[in-house]
């Protein structure tokens, strides 16, 4: 099984330009991504694997659920005992579809990445993490968004400690994903209002990351803020998020899965 295991992966990524197994590799993007609290990965998979991806996507995309969330950047509730000018209480807007775990193809070579030991094991090297898991619902491990003309991923920080994403298809223009690294510290519960005003007052100017297709992310985006600006053109920006958890037995709550998903399982 490891042996085909080893096999499949070496049809899949690229690994004479991301040799993922070697320590010297893993130690170089630990830490780059320590350093910048981003990671990015050119050219990750082969051509041929997202080729295939992207086909796989497009056959899937009659089935995705389009949302649009309205949302403060901390994706908290907003607090009626604040005033509406107050960075909790001021909305940003994100939209997409978005196809699930068990919509995207068993034989997919995007879900033999995922399942990938050898893959698992590089990112728990590179994350610092001890072990990952897969959601334990049906829906939340593998998700497949897409974005239209005029989509977007309004300015938020993330719950979670770090993201994983790769890059299936850029759209002709726009999809600009957007950051500012150390934005809060969430350790302290420091907000940092006034900045979150005088970034949503249009006063910040972000680092942006240029990626082309098959580019793999790790992102630490806890206390990093971020967007992805809107799509133009009518080529939709696809992406795949690839969610793992620190601990076993773990599911996407059931509100999440109806705001993201319209579907419990």
């Amino acid at each position: 099984m490891a042996v085909q295991e080893e096999i499949n992966l070496a049809t899949i990524i690229d690994l004479q330009k991301h040799p993922i197994n070697e320590d010297h590799y893993r130690e170089k993007c630990k830490a780059e991504l320590d350093k910048s609290g981003v990671l990015v990965l050119d050219n990750f998979l082969y051509e041929s694997s997202i080729k295939s991806i992207l086909s796989e996507a497009k056959k899937k995309e009659n089935l995705a659920y389009y949302c649009i969330n309205e949302h403060n950047v901390y994706l908290d509730p907003f607090d009626k005992n604040l005033s509406k000018t107050h960075p909790r209480n001021k909305t940003v807007t994100s939209s997409k579809g978005c196809i699930t775990d068990d919509q995207v193809p068993k034989k997919s070579s995007l879900r033999a990445l995922y399942n990938s030991l050898k893959f698992k094991d590089f990112l728990c090297d590179v994350l610092d993490e001890t072990v990952l898991y897969k959601y334990d619902d049906n829906l939340s491990s593998i998700n497949i968004h897409f974005a239209k003309e005029g989509q977007e991923l309004g300015w938020h920080f993330d719950n979670s400690s770090f993201a994983i994403t790769l890059l299936i298809q850029k759209p002709k223009a726009g999809g600009q994903f957007e950051y500012i690294r150390q934005f809060r510290n969430s350790n302290i519960k420091d907000n940092n209002y006034d900045g979150v005003l005088n970034l949503l007052n249009g006063n910040c100017i972000p680092e942006k990351l240029t990626m082309e297709n098959g580019t793999l992310v790790l992102f630490r985006g806890k206390d990093a803020i971020h967007r992805v600006t809107p799509t133009i053109g009518d080529r939709t920006r696809i992406l795949s998020v690839l969610a793992y958890n620190s601990r076993p037995d773990v599911s996407l709550s059931e509100s999440a899965r109806m705001t993201f998903f319209g579907k419990l399982y």
